[in-house]
């Protein structure tokens, strides 16, 4: 497997769950600043010029939510993804939410022209950034975690994806110490393995 990525965007979390699930792969970075990404090289990889972006046997494999499914599915041994229907639900309901809102909020900050087009509605999108992520942790903080991870005591997929999005947290105006509970999860994640290896590699 090739795992095609850029630093601090959201394939960290993919890579966070192929450590976590012992799998062999290769690192593919790409080089955001130079627009690597658009290049027409990549663009046979994923036409959508994003990452995360997973090479495997029977071809690509992209967005994140959908990688990280198949990375259980490929050590179901492992326990990534949860078999009871409800807890599958709940860990679903986070990661869904963290796609379709929270990286939303971030995504504000940056890549205001994906929904607007003059620099005032740009710097408009950027001021509510702050806003739009504190109230983000707030429902994290009441209702996606359950315990010390987003399933109570049982480590998940979830965390992967929950993790990594709050890695963004300081840079999007939002203080950490406003929410003991996540920053008790950021720290309980930093212990572990996976997260020390990317780490080591400049992933974060």
């Amino acid at each position: 497997m090739q795992l095609f990525y850029a630093p601090k965007t959201i394939s960290i979390a993919v890579a966070i769950a192929l450590r976590e699930a012992g799998l062999n792969h290769e690192l593919v970075k790409l080089d955001f600043a130079t627009k690597e990404q658009t290049s027409r090289a990549y663009a046979q990889i994923n036409p959508k010029g994003r990452v995360p972006a997973l090479v495997v046997e029977g071809g690509v494999l992209t967005e994140t939510g959908a990688l990280l499914e198949y990375i259980a599915d490929l050590v179901p041994e492992k326990e990534l993804r949860p078999s009871d229907p409800i807890l599958l639900a709940r860990m679903r309901e986070v990661m869904f939410y963290l796609a379709s809102t929270m990286h939303v909020n971030h995504a504000h900050k940056m890549r205001g022209a994906r929904w607007a087009t003059t620099p005032a509605s740009f710097k408009d999108m950027q001021a509510k950034v702050p806003e739009t992520m504190a109230a983000s942790c707030d429902y994290i903080s009441q209702f996606g975690l359950r315990g010390p991870f987003v399933l109570g005591e049982r480590f998940s997929l979830a965390d992967c994806y929950l993790y990594v999005v709050c890695t963004w947290l300081e840079g999007d105006g939002v203080k950490l110490a406003r929410f003991p509970k996540i920053q008790a999860f950021m720290e309980t994640m930093e212990a572990r393995d996976s997260v020390k290896a990317v780490r080591a590699k400049d992933m974060l």
